[in-house]
């Protein structure tokens, strides 16, 4: 039987098991597909590779800490589109659930452009960390989050919402982690602002798992809320 949604952190926080849950489905079968680099030698260009965290820009906020605007609550809306200019992404919605064994699923392998929400969370641009997902290559070519990693803080992330609003959110660091040194709480623990995570793959490709070594992850808190 499915497992049960975690409830959305606009009202309460992810269960540390439940976080785990989606932890682990980011960490296994997000990205864990029979990918470019099987089918190439190993010659084969890894996406951008944060030498180190990106420091966040003087005066931004850390992820957690109190943002203006305050976010509105509208548990109804979807998001629709997401735009992040520097990296060139325009980028359509799909919604995620978490699947019959109690993971994550992820969006559909060989689009490469399209990315997830985790629609048991966050809806963007309301309180809590917004979850979405995104391939960082499929069997045959880059995708959507191929530059993810190379995100600067302080670039602008948009996410055009179905209730007429857009969201904008200010990156304030991409970091890369082991996926066996994940922190979950950092990542999906609740705020009191509305904050945005954007996750994807890094580190190297290990071919005998035939998934790469670490998660990406860009921490952005939002900014403002527009119209349209």
């Amino acid at each position: 039987m499915a497992k049960t949604p975690p409830p959305t952190s606009d009202s309460t926080a992810m269960s540390r098991q439940r976080r785990r849950v989606l932890y682990g489905a980011i960490g296994a079968c997000l990205l864990g597909l029979f990918m470019i680099h099987q089918s190439l030698d190993d010659a084969t260009a890894l996406p951008p590779q944060p030498a180190a965290a990106h420091p966040p820009l003087a005066g931004l906020p850390t992820p957690g800490a109190s943002a203006k605007p305050h976010a509105p609550v509208a548990t109804a809306a979807h998001p629709v589109r997401l735009t992040i200019p520097a990296i060139g992404v325009n980028a359509p919605f799909t919604a995620l659930d978490l699947g019959a064994d109690g993971a994550l699923n992820a969006p559909p392998p060989d689009d490469t452009n399209l990315v997830g929400w985790y629609r048991g969370g966050t809806v963007p641009g309301n309180r809590g960390p917004a979850l979405v997902l995104g391939h960082v290559d499929t069997k045959t070519s880059p995708a959507v989050f191929w530059n993810l990693s190379a995100l600067p803080a302080g670039s602008k992330v948009d996410i055009a919402r179905d209730d007429g609003v857009t969201a904008e959110f200010t990156v304030d660091s991409a970091e890369a982690y082991p996926k066996n040194k994940f922190p979950d709480d950092r990542v999906y623990g609740a705020t009191q602002d509305a904050q945005l995570r954007l996750i994807t793959c890094g580190g190297t490709y290990d071919h005998k798992k035939n998934d790469y070594t670490a998660n990406v992850v860009v921490f952005a808190h939002l900014t403002a809320l527009r119209a349209g």
